[in-house]
């Protein structure tokens, strides 16, 4: 298990490490592709309610899948971290009040909730991910906990959890652990 946990961490450092050397023309281009690519996909498209999260700075940068989301009259959620294990969705509008989380991540103050079971699509924040469509994230374990019932499915209905990151972020194979959630896709500035 000490094996598996150094790898873990060792490919989050490599993901982390070559999302921050993009510079932030390279950044901002990149994330412009992916959006593009999200929006027109099918799951965009015929989907009601999206989860999305507010993007730190050297993430993809989620806004411009938001304001198409408004644009279209779909519901957008953020994630909360409600307490040391878990998290919740708040609906963002444009005129919600965001303030900075503990783990410096921005959150609605207030707004309307939704149980994860009920959310179309997830847009999924992405440290490395693999052809598997196998994930590592900030190591919290969030999604993983908040949409653990996805794990015993025979068939994806909804969320379908949504990755987005820049190309420069794959890696050749992640060893998932028991209870990691396995992507529905990814959509990165090469795919």
């Amino acid at each position: 298990m000490i094996h598996a946990t150094n790898a873990i961490a060792q490919l989050r450092k490599r993901g982390l490490r070559a999302r921050r050397l993009l510079d932030e023309q390279t950044r901002a281009h990149a994330s412009q592709v992916i959006a593009e690519r999200f929006v027109h996909s099918h799951e965009f498209m015929a989907c009601d309610t999206i989860a999305c999260y507010l993007p730190s700075y050297d993430e993809v940068d989620t806004s411009l899948i938001i304001e198409r989301a408004w644009r279209a009259n779909k519901r957008i959620f953020v994630p909360v971290v409600a307490d040391k294990h878990d998290m919740f969705f708040r609906q963002l509008l444009p005129e919600t009040r965001l303030e900075r989380s503990r783990f410096d991540l921005w959150e609605p103050v207030s707004g309307a909730g939704i149980d994860a079971d009920q959310i179309d699509v997830v847009v999924t924040p992405v440290v490395a991910f693999d052809d598997a469509r196998h994930r590592i994230g900030m190591g919290g374990g969030y999604f993983d906990r908040c949409f653990s019932f996805l794990k015993h499915r025979r068939q994806w209905l909804r969320p379908k959890l949504m990755g987005v990151a820049f190309d420069c972020q794959k890696v050749e194979k992640i060893e998932p652990n028991p209870w990691d959630i396995r992507l529905y896709s990814v959509t990165t500035d090469s795919r």
